[in-house]
């Protein structure tokens, strides 16, 4: 493994087919130039299911995808990189694939005994009718994508024609869409670096709800880390994070979304996303900062987590 101020050449992904490519593109140009600062060789190269050839072009340390969403952050480009031994930033296949699918998340928050918001799945072809699931679920609720990420074509819901009307538009773009009952309190986001919580967040956004527009172009989103919550509720959501973290087996990092219920100060856990986003509005930077760790050093950090787990791996199936 290179030593800790090694130069170090990059392959960063980035753009992607999904929903996200713009959040993506934005990502990837400000890890560029993050870890062109520190020295590294970065070399920023797209990907697509139709064309794979940005990893077989040249030889590098180690990949550090900077994609979100389908064909990014769902499993398949970890895939291709464990076949072919590369060395790369973020959380293996399983992982990505559990934490992309937010049913299957929430199955598994439920089976490890952590709280998360009661849901149902709506699919086109639903064999029980979307009012049906929709009034189990009970109102204000969330429908939003099983498989997405940013808030996109994600919606809060009071009445059941809002709900029909919002599975109706997105089921024409989604193969399946959540529905969950919408919690109502503070919203906290707890970064996870290297197995450890970074600071909590509390978003204020001014829009309705937390949605693209206010993670990524507004400026009046406000990010709170001076949170005004007992110090049991906020220790009780950053212990819950890291369960969620662990429990599905991501590893360098992650972000998990929490609601903290006004009444009862519990958190339920919304969903955890293995690759967060780089942006100048994004969440994981900004807790990172708020622990001294710099945008460059926490790029750098992270790509010397990618050697060091790989070069323990190698250790291990020649030991």
């Amino acid at each position: 493994m290179s030593s800790s101020n090694a130069s170090l050449d990059v392959l960063l992904l980035a753009g992607g087919i999904s929903s996200e490519r713009r959040v993506s593109l934005e990502s990837g140009a400000a890890i560029a130039s993050a870890l062109n600062r520190i020295g590294h060789h970065v070399v920023t190269l797209d990907i697509s299911p139709t064309d794979i050839s940005a990893l077989d072009q040249q030889p590098c340390d180690l990949v550090f995808p900077a994609l979100h969403g389908l064909f990014g952050e769902d499993g398949q480009v970890q895939r291709l990189m464990e076949e072919r031994g590369l060395a790369y930033v973020g959380s293996g296949p399983a992982a990505c694939e559990i934490a992309m699918d937010k049913a299957r998340t929430k199955q598994l928050l439920v089976e490890a005994g952590l709280s998360t918001p009661p849901w149902r799945v709506a699919w086109k072809n639903n064999p029980r009718p979307w009012g049906d699931l929709c009034a189990e679920i009970g109102y204000p609720q969330v429908v939003k994508p099983v498989n997405g990420g940013s808030s996109v074509d994600c919606y809060i819901c009071n009445t059941p024609d809002d709900a029909l009307a919002a599975l109706s538009q997105s089921l024409e773009r989604n193969p399946a869409m959540l529905i969950e009952k919408c919690i109502c309190g503070p919203e906290i986001t707890v970064g996870i670096l290297d197995g450890y919580p970074l600071p909590l967040i509390q978003i204020k956004s001014q829009a309705d709800f937390y949605d693209y527009t206010a993670k990524y172009h507004r400026d009046d989103t406000l990010y709170i880390f001076d949170i005004a919550l007992p110090a049991t509720t906020l220790q009780s959501a950053q212990a819950a994070a890291v369960q969620c973290h662990q429990h599905i087996g991501a590893r360098h990092l992650s972000r998990v979304d929490i609601m903290i219920d006004a009444q009862t100060l519990e958190p339920f856990i919304l969903e955890i996303n293995t690759m967060p986003g780089f942006t100048s509005h994004s969440l994981v930077p900004k807790a990172a900062a708020e622990a001294n760790i710099s945008f460059d050093a926490l790029c750098d950090r992270l790509c010397r987590m990618a050697l060091r787990d790989r070069m323990q791996e190698r250790k291990a199936v020649n030991a």
